[in-house]
Parts: structure tokens; C-alpha cells; sequence
């Protein structure tokens, strides 16, 4: 018998189509985002579920899992959205599918790091608007990234990719991690390891957050904590948004202590603090840091080996959780 398996939201084509051939696999066509009662339902159906960033799996809804829920195999790297703890306790093992995002996400990372300091989306509104009056010696003024420290929070394969995109643009590279990475990874992108995060924040020009969200990471760049950045410096955030404190940067960028600020996420996606929107120096996306054809395809591979592996009873490459039996 084929396992009944949920996706909570629309995969690519060739994703749904290889895990209908391979599973019972029930798709979500619309891609409209299910409710907290389908959520339930579906973990009451489902031998295996497959949601996204934007499914909130907390306690509560975890324990109205039914007893044939065996596997949550996430589509996406962070698995912050899901109650881990709630999942173990439940006997239900969770995936996730890292390792094939970093790059896509190190590209939009860098092309913030540029459009900000060099005001490309600003430049960009005034030549669509029909007021540009041609060029000008003092006109549209940026800074060059070129010799600027860039300091990155979190030196996993995202930050490394970020660090070798930023050495080619000549960039001195700092880091923070919960560790040094290895000497040879340190001594091939030139990088500066810093334990002390706050001392980091003081010397940056631009500081790029790459780590994933945690109870340790939640809110841990406070108003304190961006107010040690200096008032030329600019904050680049692709990893979480619930790592910053959005009202404090959006305060800081208004008051003219910080230069300028590049977000591909939120803490209350897809709500965007009106204080950010008004702010002519700040670069907002709507989360696309791994938004590729390839990478996403590449997601759909991963999720189909993690269930197809776990069916066949053995343990998924990609496994975060567990299950405590």
C-alpha cells in the first residue's frame, strides 16, 4: 500500500509528479496556504507530511497528530517553523533539505550587499519615474564595497559562499560562529574569526546575517546590539527575521545610525513594518533568497529521497529529529 503523503503547498511539476508515481500523494494545486484545522486534519490523514516555512507546526498542533504520522519531511533548510521537541516526544522523525540553497541564497545576499551601499533601487525608481535630468558630479552618491570589512553571523556553506562571492569583489572578510571553521577554509577566504560578536559589530561596514534561527539567535541583534554598528554601516539580513529586532534597525536607519538596510525576510511574514516600507534606504524583497528553478527542484530531490528512505526503513540523509520511541 502506498503511503499517504500531504503536500501542504504547490512543488514544482516534476516534484509532485515523480511522488504521485511513487506515493499516495495528495497535492495542494491551489497553493493557498492551509489553515491551523487543515493543518490538523492533514496530520490526522497523513502517513508523511511535506510543508514549507510557512506551515507553523507548534505543540498543540503536532500532538493532534495521528498515530500512523510517522514523518515530517520539510521542504526547506530551517526547520524553525516545526516544534522539534513536540516531534521526538510524538515519535515522528523530521527532515529538512539543506545543502542545496546556499548558493542560490549567497547570490541575493551579494546583490544586496551591492544595491544598497551603491543605491541601485533607488537609481533605479528615479530613471522609471521621468524626473531623472541626466547625470550629474554630485548626483545619486553611494559608497564603494571595494576594501569594506564585511562581517558575516553564521560561517555555514551559506556564509562561505557569501565570503568567496565578497573576496572577489575585494572585500576584507570577518565572521562570527559558534566556532572557527576549519584553518584551511579560514586561510582560503582570508577570514577573520571573532567570538565576541558585539566586538565584530563595531568594526564592520557591512554585516551580512546568515544563521539559522534558534532560541539562542532569536532577536539576538537587539537595539543594543545595532547600536554598535557604525553609523556608516549596513545590515544585510537573508537568513531569518526573527533574528533581528525590525523596529530598532527600522529606528536606527530613521535616526541616520546606520546608512542603510537589505531584508529578504521578516518576522511576520508576509507583513512588512510599515516603519521599513517609508525608509528610502532600505532594499526590501519578498523572500526570494532561494527562489531558483534549480534549487527548488533540487528541494523537491531531496524531500522524495528522505520519504522514499525512511519508507524502506532506513534512516533519511536528511534527518534533523529522531523520533523517540
Amino acid at each position: 500500500m502506498k503511503q499517504k503523503v500531504i503536500l501542504t503547498r504547490k512543488l514544482p511539476d516534476a516534484t509532485e509528479t515523480r511522488m504521485r508515481e511513487l506515493f499516495d500523494a495528495e497535492l495542494n494545486s491551489q497553493d493557498i496556504p492551509l489553515g491551523e484545522s487543515e493543518l490538523g486534519d492533514a496530520l490526522q490523514r497523513a502517513h508523511v507530511l511535506v510543508p514549507t516555512v510557512t506551515d507553523r507546526l507548534d505543540g498543540a498542533l503536532i500532538e493532534q497528530a495521528g498515530p500512523q504520522l510517522k514523518l515530517i519531511a520539510s521542504f526547506g533548510a530551517g526547520v524553525d517553523h516545526i516544534d522539534l521537541d513536540a516531534a521526538k516526544k510524538k515519535g515522528i522523525t523530521v527532515t529538512n533539505t539543506p545543502g542545496v540553497l546556499s548558493e542560490d541564497t549567497a547570490d541575493v545576499t551579494m546583490s544586496l550587499i551591492l544595491a544598497v551601499p551603491r543605491r541601485l533601487i533607488e537609481g533605479h525608481a528615479l530613471a522609471r519615474s521621468g524626473n531623472w535630468t541626466g547625470w550629474s558630479p554630485t548626483s545619486m552618491l553611494g559608497h564603494r564595497i571595494n576594501g569594506k570589512r564585511l562581517g558575516i553571523i553564521g560561517m555555514g556553506q551559506t556564509g562561505q559562499a557569501i565570503a568567496r562571492r565578497a573576496r572577489g569583489f575585494g572585500m576584507s572578510v570577518h565572521y562570527h560562529n559558534r566556532k572557527p571553521v576549519h584553518p584551511a577554509i579560514e586561510a582560503e577566504l582570508e577570514a577573520t574569526f571573532w567570538d565576541d560578536l558585539d566586538e565584530m559589530l563595531r568594526r564592520m561596514d557591512i554585516v551580512s546575517v546568515n544563521c539559522p534561527h534558534t532560541e539562542a539567535t532569536h532577536r539576538m541583534l537587539s537595539e543594543e546590539r545595532l547600536s554598535l554598528m557604525p553609523e556608516h554601516a549596513y545590515l544585510v539580513n537573508t537568513a531569518r527575521g526573527e533574528i533581528v529586532d525590525e523596529l530598532a534597525l527600522a529606528k536606527l536607519l530613521a535616526d541616520g545610525k546606520l546608512a542603510g538596510a537589505g531584508l529578504d525576510v521578516y518576522e511576520d511574514e508576509p507583513a512588512i513594518p510599515e516603519q521599513l516600507l517609508t525608509l528610502p534606504n532600505v532594499v526590501l524583497l519578498p523572500h526570494i533568497g532561494s527562489a531558483t528553478i534549480e534549487g527548488r527542484h533540487a528541494m523537491g530531490d531531496k524531500v522524495i529521497i528522505n520519504i522514499q528512505t525512511f519508507v524502506d526503513g532506513h534512516t533519511p540523509p536528511d534527518r534533523v529529529v529522531a523520533a523517540m520511541l
